[in-house]
């Protein structure tokens, strides 16, 4: 295999981290090895640095002294781990000069991941009972004792909150987290007089509303899956792997960012489960989140690695929570699965790899 370049476009505060080695959760090392398998060699961009009418773009190339910014033609192959809007105009110039950009859009709403699997009749199954808005959590809320609110766009759990009703005369538990805490408040409310500070919040930002899925317990606290699917080198999507997600003492999400542990996925099953009952799980959520990565690509154009969380009632059956377009990985290291944590690098690099060999065949035609 023939030494190419294939781009890493990172945000300009990650990449401006690559020469000191902080890159946050994004691993070099990972990069490097797994690229290096592939007769690849990565270099590390930022949408600024790209010059799509030279052809050229500034990034950190590894050298003998560590990164350092070179001039060097545009990949012709990019793997975007950066967050832009849908239809950021930098990424859609570099796709009309003909570059093979995956993962184009990193952050889709939930409300719309949400609308593309209730297309696909049997998804739906799959989905928990969903509104939105005020009118929403008015109709959720004379149906279902207990609900999750989520913003559409929120991340690492931030935002979320539950309402739990705690009797039959309209009377409820707030539960809600101050941005950048791990701490929760709860507050009693009444049903007929939502407080102000509850509409302020739904009416600020789109928020999802949904019944709340009683996950499985270990000891006492909720957990769910989060499964990477990622196409590799032949183009089809994989399961690389999959970790449990515990929630916090006394908490109910179960993101490792607000004080969530990770487990290895086979331990959390069988401690949640009988045995044959977890290995049957285990099998039902590999093909679940295949078919799921099969039905967003219908829709979402350059889809080829993302997280999927899978939550699991105590009865033992599949949810889909939600889709992360930028996987960050770190989990199955937290979870002592350090050959998953280097394979979910691995796998994105051998599908750059096979979008090179796919259009040098084309090319050949």
């Amino acid at each position: 295999m023939g030494q190419k370049l294939v781009g890493i476009l990172l945000n300009a505060a990650v990449h401006g981290g690559v020469p000191r080695l902080k890159t946050g959760q994004e691993s070099l090392a990972n990069y490097e090895e797994a690229a290096a398998a592939y007769g690849l060699t990565p270099c590390f961009l930022k949408l600024s640095g790209i010059d799509t009418k030279s052809g050229f773009s500034r990034a950190y190339i590894k050298g003998p002294h560590g990164y350092r910014s070179q001039i060097i033609p545009t990949p012709e192959v990019i793997h975007n781990r950066a967050i832009y809007d849908p239809g950021s105009s930098g990424v859609q110039r570099l796709l009309r000069q003909g570059i093979q950009v995956y993962n184009i859009c990193n952050r889709y709403g939930k409300d719309q991941i949400h609308g593309l699997l209730e297309q696909n009749q049997e998804l739906q199954t799959f989905l928990p009972v969903t509104s939105a808005g005020m009118s929403g959590l008015k109709e959720m809320m004379d149906s279902y004792p207990d609900l999750i609110l989520k913003p559409c766009r929120g991340s690492v759990g931030n935002g979320v909150m539950r309402l739990t009703r705690i009797s039959g005369a309209g009377q409820w538990k707030w539960s809600y987290s101050p941005s950048g805490s791990r701490r929760w408040y709860s507050v009693p409310v009444n049903q007929g007089a939502i407080p102000r500070a509850l509409r302020a919040r739904l009416s600020s930002v789109p928020y999802l509303v949904q019944e709340r899925i009683p996950l499985a317990e270990i000891n006492g606290r909720p957990f769910d899956l989060r499964i990477t699917v990622q196409r590799g080198w032949g183009g089809d999507w994989q399961v690389t792997g999959m970790f449990a997600k515990l929630a916090a003492p006394g908490g109910f999400v179960s993101n490792i960012a607000r004080g969530g542990e990770a487990l290895n996925s086979s331990f959390a099953l069988e401690k949640a489960f009988p045995g044959e009952a977890a290995a049957r799980i285990r099998m039902s959520v590999l093909s679940l989140s295949l078919a799921i990565a099969r039905e967003l690509e219908q829709s979402l154009p350059g889809l080829a690695d993302i997280g999927l969380d899978i939550g699991i009632t105590g009865s033992g059956r599949l949810y889909f929570i939600e889709c992360n377009g930028r996987d960050q990985r770190y989990g199955f290291q937290k979870a002592g699965l350090g050959s998953v944590w280097k394979e979910s690098y691995r796998r994105p690099m051998g599908y750059a790899r096979y979008l090179y060999e796919e259009a040098a065949r084309h090319n050949s035609y």
